[in-house]
């Protein structure tokens, strides 16, 4: 690659923290390739088998606190001393806002107890005994409130502790991500810049990185302590709050909360207690803005729970300020991906233990993952974008007071928080950096054909490092190493079972093994290119039709429209420029047309009035517009299978008036099992399509347009179930045993959606659609319908009165909601 062709030439050097050693490496350096013995950086840590003295030598002078590792100096609020957790859980428990929620509690108990007669306002010791029962009431809900604080709240208390679980983490994580983690030197300056002033003017900076792995937050703690920052306070689901690992994380940094609130309103009031406590006095915070991991290798749709609790806590002014920091977190190989796969592939996730932890642990130990690339954004004040926020959303918001519960500030919150959630997205995309076995797993995904020679495989990599450059991305590993090498570190990391190499030919030739685990890596490159793929699919609509160059031209309208249509689809699936659909439009078209992808026909005054493959793209044989087709093309077989599965929820002939209502879990189970049986027959060409994560993006898009109703019991032990709307139900033919037809506002909508998808080589999409898929997605529905009639699930299968009537309030808010918002609709 040509030096001025290098995407990472003007990039900061990258500091590569590994074990006790951090090393400077200038823009992305990838180390020549050596014997394992030539490599000290991977063998800098004693091991005892080999080497006893030194390995006690070593842990020794963690134990001890020798120089960095004594944890002393770093930037921040004091930490890890004696006293310090029994110091935090009194500032809780003791928060005003905590103790007017007791009070409220204690109330409520009360106006219970006095209307079932326990005290008697005749009894001249009414007063007195009330004010007992009150200080009893109140006493009780403080001695749980003190006792759940105690089981959330992190413990800093020993640097003694925190040295010897940095030792054993840096030992552990090394061994199988051995080349370390990177950082960018330039990045790290900056944020111990930020840290510096945060410090002093006693303000935490909440971290909020992107979440792949559970080593997210293990590689930020070591960070952090390496480089001198106070360690945060990171969030954490109690799931993983298991014997001995559990206290070990809560030691290290974790403050644990339940996976659901449901309606405690002391554990609620409780968690924004203790958030505004550490954001009052200074502590680093980190939360997952995505809530989960992702499965799929994206970034996922923002969760705003916590972040609710972080802006309630500036909004209402108990906070001044904090600084945000989003970060991005990217692996050669992400250990969890096997398990992923099969949770995707519809196995329920087992539930964590020790013992799974520790055998997982030990299998961890002999692989050789590469490397750990944390890259941090440049922080800002949240304080300052509230403000601007709150500038453009009202006239007037000097006069605001948000700390006040109406109808009209519930609003402005929640478009706050709304636009903060995907502005962090969006900064943890612009950071992120994309690495080698990313870079493998898109080429060899958007190929045609069985597999690839190296020659060509290496040629299609660069043509892609040179996009990720254009489109304004980083990559790794380039820079002073030739491709050859880089290409052959990634398949190793990637392994055999993803990517397999056959011998014997003319040249040795890859090919995708395990290709739904390979889309994971691929997902990591597709925010780089999510509008030339949308673009790519629109113009599919005609060139899937076949013809000459001419016939397969689109107009500019046309073009429109379905971007349009694609962009709302997948609305809760990618995050999108924020230029708004029209400047957007026009940007990747004329981007398009530059790299000679396109061919654009303007009028006079220059308006694009059609579109169509540039000759050149012909001539290439459609290899570059073909690879922004393989990217969006899984994505658009996903909603395909989803709205067919909808087909399935027509009630049966002779239900029509059951008024039954399906179980979401249910639901996506059988357009799961619907679309691996399609893949099989050869009715759907991506089997990464069957993935359970975008099966349900798919269906939460369909309940936020109002396709299907989804009702939400209060009793936790009836789950959610579904029913699709009066107006997109299909209708049956009476004269054919009640079979549906292909007709209606369902079926033009999977319609739609199918004219972007992949042609098969031995189907056509309507013909098909209309006779076997819809009679599979029917008799499939046929048994949902089936089960929920039986006497012992019609209960829940049906709304109660109340329930009802909930729903048709929360029917006519959405369709307010909808039109007030002026966003594109399906």
């Amino acid at each position: 690659m040509a030096r001025d062709e290098d995407p990472t030439r003007d990039s900061a050097p990258d500091l590569q923290i590994l074990g006790d050693q951090i090393t400077l490496q200038p823009r992305s350096y990838v180390e020549s390739r050596r014997h394992d013995d030539q490599e000290p950086l991977m063998h800098n840590m004693a091991r005892f088998r080999s080497e006893p003295l030194q390995f006690l030598r070593e842990v020794s002078l963690y134990v001890s606190g020798t120089g960095w590792r004594a944890y002393d100096n770093f930037i921040g609020q004091p930490i890890f001393y004696s006293g310090f957790s029994e110091q935090m859980k009194n500032a809780v428990v003791s928060a005003p806002l905590l103790q007017k929620r007791i009070s409220q509690l204690a109330d409520r108990r009360l106006e219970i107890e006095e209307k079932e007669g326990w005290f008697k306002k005749d009894d001249k010791d009414f007063v007195t005994k009330k004010a007992q029962r009150r200080a009893i009431i109140e006493s009780g809900i403080q001695e749980v409130a003190e006792k759940m604080t105690n089981d959330m709240i992190c413990k800093f208390e020993s640097k003694t502790f925190i040295r010897g679980a940095y030792y054993l983490v840096t030992q552990l994580l090394t061994r199988a991500y051995h080349q370390g983690i990177h950082v960018s030197s330039e990045e790290v300056l900056r944020l111990r810049k930020v840290a510096e002033v945060a410090a002093a003017k006693k303000q935490s900076i909440i971290f909020l990185p992107s979440h792949r792995s559970h080593v997210d937050y293990v590689s930020m703690q070591l960070i952090c302590y390496r480089l001198g920052l106070a360690l945060p306070v990171v969030v954490a689901g109690d799931n993983l709050n298991f014997p001995i690992v559990g206290s070990f994380l809560q030691h290290a940094g974790a403050m644990w909360i339940r996976r659901s609130f449901g309606n405690d309103l002391l554990y609620t009031t409780l968690v924004q207690a203790y958030i505004d406590t550490l954001l009052q006095g200074g502590y680093n915070f980190e939360c997952f803005i995505e809530g989960g991991r992702s499965r799929t290798g994206k970034l996922l749709s923002p969760k705003f729970g916590i972040l609710s609790f972080i802006l309630d806590s500036l909004l209402s002014g108990r906070v001044e300020d904090a600084i945000i920091c989003p970060v991005s977190t990217q692996y050669d190989k992400v250990i969890e991906t096997e398990g992923y796969v099969t949770e995707l592939l519809g196995v329920p996730k087992k539930k964590e233990n020790l013992a799974d932890f520790l055998s997982g642990g030990s299998s961890v130990l002999s692989l050789r993952l590469g490397r750990v690339d944390v890259r941090f954004h440049e922080p800002w004040s949240l304080r300052g974008y509230i403000d601007e926020q709150l500038t453009k959303i009202t006239k007037s918001p000097g006069n605001l007071n948000l700390d006040v519960r109406t109808p009209e500030n519930a609003t402005i919150k929640q478009k706050l928080l709304r636009t903060m959630g995907y502005k962090v997205l969006s900064d943890i995309n612009n950071v992120s950096v994309v690495m080698p076995t990313a870079l493998i797993g898109t080429v060899l995904l958007t190929l045609r054909g069985r597999g690839v020679g190296k020659s060509e495989l290496m040629r299609r990599i660069e043509w892609l490092i040179a996009r990720v450059g254009a489109k304004g991305g980083r990559v790794a590993h380039f820079g002073n190493a030739p491709l050859s090498d880089v290409v052959e570190r990634g398949l190793e990391v990637l392994g055999k079972d993803l990517v397999g190499l056959v011998q014997g030919l003319a040249e040795p030739t890859y090919y995708a093994v395990d290709r739904f685990q390979l889309s994971f890596y691929r997902n990591m490159t597709i925010h780089l290119f999510i509008s030339e793929a949308l673009v790519s699919a629109s113009i599919y609509t005609r060139v899937k039709l076949g013809g000459g160059p001419a016939h397969q031209e689109i107009s500019h309208d046309a073009l429109r429209d379905q971007v349009l249509f694609l962009s709302s689809l997948f609305r809760g699936e990618f995050i999108f420029p924020g230029e708004g659909l029209v400047v957007n439009l026009e940007k990747t078209l004329v981007g398009l047309e530059n790299d000679r992808v396109l061919d654009l026909k303007r009028d006079e005054q220059g308006k694009i009035l059609r579109v169509g493959l540039a000759d050149e793209e012909r001539a290439a044989g459609r290899e570059n517009y073909d690879f922004y087709c393989f990217l969006i093309w899984p994505f658009i077989e996903s909603a395909w299978l989803a709205a067919v599965s909808l087909m399935g929820l027509t009630p049966p002939l002779g239900h029509q008036d059951d008024g039954i209502w399906i179980e979401v879990s249910k639901s996506h189970n059988t357009a799961q099992l619907l679309g691996k049986t399609l893949y099989h027959q050869g009715d759907l060409s991506y089997f990464e399509a069957v993935n359970k994560e975008t099966l349900k993006n798919s269906f939460q898009r369909f309940e936020e347009e109002g396709i299907v109703y989804v009702m939400k019991s209060r009793d936790p032990k009836v789950p959610p179930r579904l029913r699709l709307a009066s107006e997109w139900m299909p209708t049956r033919d009476p004269d054919k045993s009640g079979a549906l037809q292909p007709s209606g506002r369902l079926w033009n909508f999977i319609e739609r959606i199918a004219s972007s998808r992949r042609e098969g080589k031995n189907r056509r999409d309507g013909a098909t659609v209309s006779t076997r898929v819809i009679r599979l997605a029917d008799e499939l529905g046929a048994k949902l319908f089936e089960e929920a009639a039986k006497p012992e699930s019609k209960a829940d299968a049906q709304l109660s009165d109340e329930e009802a009537a909930k729903l048709k309030w929360a029917v006519k808010a959405e369709r307010r909601r909808r039109k007030l918002e002026g966003r594109a609709h399906l």
